[in-house]
Parts: structure tokens; C-alpha cells; sequence
């Protein structure tokens, strides 16, 4: 009996590589889940890289059903300048800065969702490309 207990070899146990398996299962698990959550998601990413800008955008059904009644279109440029959802000062600068006068400033109600004294359509607007020096008339929402 003695011979039978002395003989047999103790188990070894790879702790270490027990461990990495485990790490590496969790680690495949979690890239697994974020991949499906991009793929989800990924409609709706692309869909705000597109168009996207810092300025806040006036609420939709407000004062114009035209999406592209906040830009203006440079002839000499390719990019569009958004005034949308800025305050009449800041579009002002925005203005001066791109080398376009100031026209004829207006107000509209836009009902609860635009921002009192915030930019909601401009004159002319994109796709109408003006030249520089022309002059833009801006439409506030009221309230």
C-alpha cells in the first residue's frame, strides 16, 4: 500500500496559464460585445459625424421645414457657414469674419423649442452661393 500512495505523482496545477485563459475568455467576451454595440450604434455615429458642428441647432418644426436655412454657401469656398442656433452678436462676428455685410434682421415665433434671440434662418442660404462682401439678413426666433 505504502508503494501504490508513494508512487503516484501529485497533480500540477498550471495556475498561471489557468489564469491567462480565463483573462483571455473575458477579454474575447468583452470585444465581442462592444463590436455588436458599434455595429448597432454605428448608424446613428455616422449619422452625427455627418453635418456635425458645436453650435446648438434650432429645434425641428420651428420657424422653417429647410434644413439647410441656417447656412450660407461662399462662392469661393467649399464649406458652409452654419449661423444656426447662434446669438445675433456671435453671428455678427461670424459675419465680419467671413467678409459679409449685415442685412435685415427679423424675428419669427418658433414656439417652445428654439431659444429666444438665437439664429433660426438666414437670407440668402445654401444651396445659393453668395460672394463675399454680400449682405446676409438673419431671422431670430422670438419666443
Amino acid at each position: 500500500m505504502n508503494d501504490f500512495v508513494n508512487a503516484a505523482e501529485a497533480p500540477d496545477f498550471d495556475t498561471a496559464g489557468m489564469v491567462r485563459k480565463a483573462r483571455r475568455k473575458r477579454a474575447t467576451a468583452i470585444a465581442g460585445i462592444a463590436t455588436a454595440l458599434v455595429v448597432v450604434g454605428g448608424g446613428t455615429a455616422l449619422a452625427s459625424i455627418n453635418g456635425a458642428s458645436d453650435s446648438p441647432r434650432p429645434a425641428a418644426g420651428t420657424a422653417t421645414a429647410d434644413p439647410e436655412a441656417a447656412y450660407v454657401a461662399l462662392e469661393d469656398s467649399k464649406y458652409k457657414l452654419d449661423f444656426g442656433g447662434l446669438s445675433l452678436e456671435f453671428a455678427k462676428q461670424q459675419l465680419l469674419k467671413s467678409q459679409l455685410k449685415l442685412g435685415k434682421v427679423g424675428e419669427v415665433d418658433c414656439g417652445k423649442n428654439g431659444k429666444p434671440g438665437t439664429v433660426v434662418e438666414v437670407s440668402p442660404h445654401s444651396p445659393n452661393a453668395v460672394p463675399r462682401g454680400a449682405s446676409i439678413s438673419l431671422i431670430l426666433c422670438a419666443g
